[in-house]
């Protein structure tokens, strides 16, 4: 198969500090910044300066790294620094509650800390290594479920999104969007239809301009129009990411997914998730487990700081909705497509 490689790198680990894409600048900067306390770290999730399962997940990795340096510098007997340190490793877990990649990552870290029997410094050179070795498997586990996405993609078809689950999310490939680029890498008349995604907009912000900056055709709509296009016959099929996958096959993703796939299943659309094994939380029977993240009201009363509705008005503003497995075609991983029922199909790919 064609070879399609995205110009972007969301975040990565140099020598001492992490750099990451600021994603709260865009459309209007495409900036890199340094990250060098654990402390920022863990205020990069919680802002959404880092955003997307797969590259908070490896913020997180990066997190502990950052905050082992700064405990090193305190000279502290070993067993207190190994204790403090898994101490801030579950701090750093904490920031956002939804996205299971972030503690799956974290506890890569852990485990690490728990097992090593290497002196401090020695310590810090391994979770950095470990560190970059996730960094790298996320490209190529996005790579292998671009590929297996890519199989079921109709010639020249348009495909609908939620969110962004592309490069920006993850370290530089993609999940939903790395099945887009692995398929335009065989048929360049695939293209996109991006909701906005509201209330942060990460449809058109982020999804729109990465696309661009690869040269893949994109259409960006509001979210209330995907039915109107799917009964136009417009869209054949949509592709999602996700940040939580229950047992059962119920998805997590960027509020507003529930409708798309509502919509998709009226009008029989095939409705597919695509996300890498790391998202499934096999701990959790249900979707009805997954913890939905409350977000400031400020993303729905304001758009670029003005207000847009009276002030004082009630708000609420989950930043997630679960998508019942029922509605979902397929789950893309990097094991292949998963297929219902998928409480079996699940617990088979963990066993590959």
């Amino acid at each position: 198969m064609a070879e399609f490689t995205s110009k972007i790198r969301t975040i990565e680990w140099i020598d001492t500090y992490s750099r990451m894409v600021d994603q709260t600048k865009f459309p209007e900067h495409f900036e890199y910044i340094d990250i060098t306390t654990g402390q920022d770290m863990y205020n990069a999730i919680k802002t959404m300066i880092v955003r997307g399962a797969p590259a908070i997940g490896i913020a997180g990795a990066h997190g502990v790294i950052l905050y082992a340096q700064e405990l090193e510098k305190q000279n502290l007997p070993h067993n207190d620094f190994i204790k403090q340190l898994l101490e801030k490793a579950d701090y750093m877990a904490s920031a956002r509650p939804t996205a299971v990649n972030l503690m799956w990552a974290v506890e890569k870290q852990k485990e690490i800390i728990r097992n090593s029997t290497s002196d401090i410094k020695t310590l810090i050179e391994e979770l950095k290594a470990n560190g970059k070795k996730l960094e790298l498997e996320d490209i190529e586990i996005n790579k292998k479920i671009g590929d297996y996405g890519a199989s079921v993609v109709p010639k020249g078809a348009t495909i609908l999104t939620h969110c962004n689950a592309g490069a920006l999310a993850t370290v530089g490939y993609g999940t939903a969007l790395g099945v887009v680029r692995s398929a335009f890498a065989k048929d360049p008349s695939v293209q996109v239809f991006a909701d906005e995604t509201r209330p942060r907009q990460q449809g058109a912000r982020i999804t729109t301009l990465e696309l661009t900056m690869d040269g893949i055709p994109v259409t960006l709509i509001t979210d209330g129009m995907c039915s109107y296009f799917m009964k136009k016959g417009m869209i054949d099929m949509v592709c999602v990411g996700a940040d939580r996958i229950a047992a059962n096959g119920d998805a997590a993703n960027k509020i507003g997914t529930y409708t798309v796939a509502i919509a998709a299943k009226y009008h029989n659309i095939p409705f597919y998730v695509a996300a890498p094994l790391s998202t499934i939380d096999t701990t959790i029977k249900s979707g009805d487990d997954i913890v939905i993240e409350e977000r400031s009201h400020d993303e729905v009363t304001h758009i670029n700081g003005k207000p847009v509705c009276a002030e004082g008005v009630k708000v609420l503003n989950p930043g997630f909705d679960v998508t019942p497995h029922e509605l979902i075609t397929g789950i893309i991983t990097e094991k292949g497509i998963l297929k219902p029922d998928y409480n079996k199909s699940i617990m088979e790919a963990f066993k590959l």
